[in-house]
């Protein structure tokens, strides 16, 4: 009898880019990257922070690169993305929140240049340079639970997300004769320096707890394996869909 065998998770010999990857999800994705045998380029605004990230990477055997970059500026993004990934993470994101009555005009704008289209071109011209190269590639942003309810003060931000999720669909369905899948990985609250002040917030954090079925918290490493799950050939008939790490938030 001839039995299946396990899909391989790793990454041994991939190139794999992530966005966002000085601290939270990001950081945690470049490592779950790296230690799956990917040699990373880590990119962020701050260099500072990018590079402890990088030398903590290095320092544990593996292999990451540092490079400060401002996703919304699409010339750069485009000339970053002429050498092909096998992988690539997006986690750079923001958040404005406030009633909708008073969102701004430049507290939308900056959100979604951030959020969709810098998302939209980063993953334009990672799947351009996938196709030239012949490139089984994977792309993947990091959206959120908020791409599939809504929530007060967060209208902007789940708008953004929502679109993410209309986007990858949308693109999936293109790229896919190429062999490049796109997907999301959408998170609950997660742990990160950017969610502190929300979490100090006793009475809004045991609210959270409350919406989480599972009753926790989610921290970083609840990603991790998701993002590699995608990565990897595990996941090769996977693509236009997401993938929810939210406690159980979003199932009523």
């Amino acid at each position: 009898m001839i039995l299946p065998s396990l899909p391989s998770f790793s990454l041994k010999g991939k190139r794999a880019l992530v966005t966002g990857a000085s601290s939270g999800i990001g950081q945690a994705c470049a490592v779950a990257m790296a230690q799956s045998g990917a040699k990373v380029i880590c990119v962020s605004r701050g260099i500072d922070l990018l590079n402890k990230t990088v030398s903590s990477i290095n320092a544990r055997g593996f292999d990451a690169e540092a490079l400060a970059l401002d996703q919304t500026n699409l010339n750069a993004l485009e000339k970053l993305m002429l050498d092909p990934f096998d992988v690539v993470i997006n986690s750079a994101g923001m958040a404005r929140h406030n009633p909708a009555f008073d969102t701004l005009p430049e507290d939308f704008d900056a959100v979604i240049d951030l959020n969709l289209k810098s998302a939209y071109f980063l993953s334009v011209y990672a799947a351009k340079a996938m196709k030239t190269a012949r490139i089984s590639g994977s792309i993947i942003h990091i959206s959120s639970q908020m791409g599939h309810v809504g929530g007060t003060d967060r209208t902007v931000y789940s708008a953004s997300k929502h679109a993410i999720e209309g986007m990858v669909k949308s693109m999936s369905i293109e790229w896919g004769p190429f062999d490049i899948r796109i997907n999301t990985i959408c998170p609950t609250f997660i742990r990160t320096p950017l969610t502190k002040e929300t979490f100090d917030n006793v009475e809004r954090a045991n609210l959270i707890k409350q919406k989480i079925k599972l009753g926790r918290i989610g921290e970083v490493e609840d990603i991790m394996g998701a993002a590699v799950y995608l990565a990897s050939d595990a996941s090769s008939l996977v693509t236009g869909t997401h993938l929810i790490v939210d406690g159980g938030w979003t199932a009523g």
